[in-house]
């Protein structure tokens, strides 16, 4: 039976994870030919997806971290892993060289053209970046900016094979160029690097009845009509449009065809079309989900004898349906763990600024060797350009790693934090006396300084390991063991996003402003492992 076809398999409702098994929390692939969305479970956010003969290659929205530009390769759009980036360092330089959560790449487009990847993205300070490569996994060019301005975001292009026309549209970010719910186009260099006009509205959805923030377009041509795949309403109350007209320019019919409806799945918005080498047609889009960012679901998609696609279950998402008819593959996931061999960390981790040298070091053993930055931010860790972050997983989970801390500098501090526009971290500081201690602490929204969670305890061997449980809803639980068995600290925090991004899993080592080498601090066997086990109810420790 074709994927779109009806089985015994719900393709909407609930369904319980512990029915679905543990394999579920690393991939959506259920074991059984089929699979269950998200096929993601982590924030990457704005997917865009390409075919390249038997092989799917997936970006995501990066912001300010880097590496940036995430390459995420598949052979069934199910089972996905991390194979590298395409932007080592976010440009202009000077602007990253602090941490900027919520700006840099938004939205990218990934195409394949003339034997060359290709990636082009806005930033919303900046302009229209675009950079490629012959090899997905190989050298990507220097970044080119192809339309300098503010507010200019979600570029794609369109290489059109039947003319050797090219195009390229965008949207706008109301906050920096005071338009939005609009599409401009233009034609565009075959080689990518300038725009031929001076671009004129294609799509403007302030007149189309109910249609607001329009964003996020993708351009494909099918069946002699140009192609727009684009959302609007809000990312998290929002919907999929599609858009058809004969000529680039317009003028554009269009459709709602991807919705909640009856489901959990919550403004299902902004993605990429794709057909497999058996001509199946299958749609990449995310799911907003406060702290766990934009979560990634595969919906199937045929064409209707209108000629419009419809999308999930007749223009509503699916929960489980059966995969793609493709070679059956192991179930796979981006990685989580990390042991740091000589140093060095996965291809998961990003600096939450353009990294400088001196922030990790190189030697023989296992083990991540972070230096203690000097800092003036030493009470607010989102403010440090040094923090190596990961995703946070959307489903419960247990975080762990062990930490020593071999600064000598008296407030010294490295820990394990789970960091958004609220954040907390345990860890372990140097106190003046030489001494090192156990410390829990915080920062609410908005705040400016961190604030103690729970009181220092000795940790005598400057060791710790470190722990948090994560529940549902991203409640965190902090735990720490510095040799006398696993200890709760402080009470349950919930886990908070920052406007565009999911909350991130950090680790990081500081020191305050001096002079002089400040020492470092040594992260060891880090894990993510899969749980059903909620963090406890915060008056708990008040009854014990």
């Amino acid at each position: 039976m074709s994927p779109t076809g009806r089985t015994g398999i719900p393709a909407r409702g609930t369904v319980r994870d512990d029915d679905l098994g543990e394999a579920t929390l690393r991939s959506g692939d259920l074991g059984n030919g089929t699979y269950r969305n998200p096929v993601l479970a982590a924030d990457w956010s704005d997917p865009d997806v390409v075919r390249v003969g038997e092989d799917f290659y997936l970006t995501a929205s990066s912001f300010g971290r880097a590496p940036g530009l995430p390459i995420l390769h598949s052979r069934d759009l199910v089972n996905w892993t991390l194979v590298g980036h395409a932007l080592e360092r976010l440009l202009p330089a000077a602007s990253f060289a602090t941490p900027q959560h919520d700006r840099g790449v938004w939205a990218p487009s990934l195409r394949h053209h003339d034997g060359r990847f290709w990636i082009f993205w806005g930033d919303p300070d900046h302009g229209i970046w675009q950079t490629n490569s012959p090899s997905v996994r190989g050298e990507w060019s220097t970044p080119h900016l192809v339309k300098a301005g503010r507010g200019l975001i979600d570029a794609c292009p369109l290489w059109d094979e039947s003319t050797g026309q090219a195009y390229l549209v965008h949207a706008f970010a109301k906050s920096r160029s005071g338009i939005n719910n609009r599409l401009t186009g233009h034609r565009m260099s075959s080689d990518g690097t300038e725009l031929l006009d001076e671009g004129r509205t294609i799509v403007d959805g302030d007149l189309l009845p109910g249609w607001f923030t329009l964003e996020g377009p993708k351009l494909y041509r099918h069946d002699g009509w140009f192609w727009i795949f684009a959302p609007a309403g809000g990312v998290s109350t929002g919907w999929q449009g599609a858009f058809r007209s004969r000529s680039f320019f317009g003028p554009y019919e269009e459709r709602v065809v991807l919705e909640q409806g009856g489901t959990d799945v919550n403004g299902p918005h902004q993605g990429g079309w794709v057909r497999t080498g058996r001509g199946e047609d299958w749609f990449l889009h995310f799911q907003e989900r406060g702290a766990y960012g934009r979560v990634v679901h595969l919906q199937p998609l045929r064409w209707g004898g209108d000629g419009w696609p419809v999308l999930g279950d007749e223009g509503a998402p699916v929960l489980v349906h059966p995969k793609p008819a493709l070679p059956l593959q192991p179930p796979s996931a981006p990685a989580t763990d990390d042991d740091f061999p000589g140093g060095r960390f996965g291809r998961q981790w990003q600096w939450t600024a353009n990294p400088r040298d001196g922030w990790t070091t190189r030697h023989s053993a296992d083990g991540l060797r972070l230096g203690c930055g000097r800092t003036e931010e030493i009470d607010d860790i989102r403010r440090l350009p040094h923090v190596l972050t990961q995703r946070l997983p959307a489903h419960p989970c247990v975080v762990e790693v062990e930490l020593r801390l071999d600064s000598e500098e008296p407030g010294a501090r490295a820990g394990l934090a789970m960091l958004g526009d609220a954040y907390s971290w345990i860890g372990l500081r140097r106190k003046a006396d030489g001494t090192v201690r156990l410390v829990h602490r915080f920062a609410p929204v908005s705040a400016d300084r961190e604030r103690d969670a729970a009181f220092g305890r000795p940790a005598p061997e400057g060791r710790a390991r470190l722990r948090i449980e994560i529940g549902a809803e991203a409640r965190c639980r902090f735990s720490y063991d510095t040799g006398a068995g696993l200890t709760r600290s402080g009470q349950v925090f919930a886990a908070t996003p920052w406007r565009w991004v999911g909350a991130l899993i950090g680790l990081f080592a500081a020191a305050p402003t001096g002079t002089g080498p400040a020492g470092t601090a040594d992260f060891t066997t880090f894990r993510i492992t899969p749980s059903d086990i909620p963090p406890s109810d915060p008056r708990e420790e008040s009854r014990r």
